[in-house]
């Protein structure tokens, strides 16, 4: 009874995390991404790009590009418009402008594995295997399955929105190209040395620097495992020798063709029927 009467007051009073309940304005732009796909490195670039006077970090990074799902509807409110705001959510259609970050599923399971034991969600013994099942279920989290969250999205264009896809690959390996784009997409003059520094200001290496003196307080990361960093690798392709066959084969049997429209290969030959709602969305360019 305490419990439902203090988060009443909290929703009475826009004290609660904003999540996918709070007023959306037509000139927010919101950078979406299934979780562990590459958002919070894509929040210290942007958060750069749109900053220049700011030096990013933890420390900050929630004022500056503030995080709908641990941020509170008052602190949404009260940030300066025009907004910029991380999400996690599937398809919303009060959004109007879109980043939206995309990442190979089978290094994002080994990501959200990681981050779960990191996090004390699941132990050390918790097998991969029933992981990945959960994760092709969509039962880790409140934001679907990859596949539905990412599909969901690839109808923006289709309904009018303006929407940028990024690939996290392709931002680790050509990162000023992308962040050209997306500087575009926001309306950002940009000239080589900016760009060269929100690279840095993005740099794994800084951000890992970063999670060692700031991580304990920072709302991600405050009370995790000081033995398993957030900041992990920053490499793509890891699933290529760390995810067993069998595992690999059953994400790519969930979503070989949206795999494959991303523009990721299939490498365990599994069938990969054909989805008539899915190959409606896929008819609209991905890039």
């Amino acid at each position: 009874m305490i419990h439902k009467l203090t988060h009443a007051l909290k929703v009475v009073s826009g004290r609660d995390v904003a999540g996918r309940n709070f007023r959306v304005f037509p000139d927010d732009t919101f950078l979406v991404s299934y979780p562990k796909s590459g958002n919070t490195w894509a929040r210290f670039l942007l958060a750069a790009l749109v900053n220049p006077g700011e030096v990013i970090s933890f420390a900050n990074i929630e004022r500056l590009l503030p995080d709908a799902s641990s941020q509170t509807k008052n602190t949404l409110k009260n940030t300066s418009r025009p907004r910029l705001i991380k999400s996690h959510e599937y398809f919303d259609p009060r959004y109007k402008n879109i980043i939206y970050i995309v990442r190979d599923p089978r290094d994002v399971v080994l990501s959200q594995y990681r981050f779960f034991r990191m996090r004390g969600k699941i132990d050390d013994a918790y097998s991969l295997n029933d992981f990945v099942i959960r994760f092709i279920e969509g039962s880790l989290n409140y934001y679907g399955s990859w596949g539905e969250n990412v599909g969901s999205w690839l109808v923006a264009p289709r309904s009018g929105k303006r929407f940028l896809l990024l690939r996290y690959e392709d931002m680790l390996r050509q990162t000023t190209e992308e962040l050209v784009k997306a500087a575009a997409f926001l309306g950002v003059s940009v000239t080589p040395d900016t760009l060269q520094r929100c690279v840095e200001q993005g740099s794994a290496e800084r951000m890992r620097e970063l999670e060692k003196t700031q991580g304990k307080d920072w709302v991600v990361t405050k009370g995790s495992r000081s033995d398993i960093p957030f900041v992990g690798a920053a490499k793509a392709g890891g699933w290529k020798t760390n995810l067993p066959g069998e595992q690999i084969a059953q994400i790519e049997a969930a979503w070989g063709p949206l795999i494959q429209h991303l523009g990721y290969e299939l490498v365990s030959g599994v069938s990969t029927p054909g989805d008539s709602a899915l190959e409606a969305v896929l008819e609209q360019p991905a890039r």
